[in-house]
């Protein structure tokens, strides 16, 4: 069996689409887009290899990083930019406190990206529905109208973003 190198492109039967990161002894390193890094043993034959990068080709973190960024947005449109956050929450925190328990802090920039990636993730799923085969046209439309009312129910934390074109948008803001 050939050993890949940092950049291939696999898809795995379990974790989907995936880029090898990083080589270890005896594991790949692979950032799969719905599942993030895992490790995979070298041995592993069940995947599909997409582009076999050889391991003799030296690539640098950056290139990788690069080619990792274009394929993650090409197969599964995830946004891989910068989502600022408005200028006046950097450096805030967020302070949940209930009667009789000691208040929680949670840095505002730690949720901001949980809201981020729960954007993400909803268009990964909006992407994932309309190019599913075996979904009819209602159903799908169904289905959307379920995202968008995430979306409308998301709204509320549009005063975090920096841009106005990062926001949220539900059914009654749609232009």
């Amino acid at each position: 069996m050939e050993l890949l190198g940092i950049g291939s492109r696999v898809k795995h039967p379990a974790f989907g689409d995936g880029v090898i990161v990083r080589l270890h002894v005896a594991a790949y390193e692979v950032c799969f887009t719905q599942f993030g890094l895992k490790m995979v043993g070298k041995d592993y034959a069940a995947w599909q290899v997409v582009e076999r990068i050889p391991t003799e080709e030296s690539v640098s973190f950056t290139e990788a990083e690069q080619s990792l960024v274009r394929i993650l947005r090409a197969w599964a449109g995830v946004s891989l930019e910068n989502v600022p956050l408005g200028e006046r929450w950097k450096g805030g925190k967020m302070i949940l406190q209930a009667e009789g328990i000691q208040p929680k802090e949670i840095p505002v920039e730690t949720f901001f990206h949980k809201i981020v990636m729960m954007r993400d993730r909803l268009r990964v799923l909006e992407q994932n529905i309309n190019a599913h085969k075996k979904l009819d046209d209602e159903d799908k439309v169904n289905l959307q109208q379920y995202i968008t009312r995430c979306y409308g129910s998301m709204t509320t934390f549009n005063v975090l973003f920096r841009d106005r074109e990062d926001y949220f948008v539900g059914e009654g803001s749609k232009e």
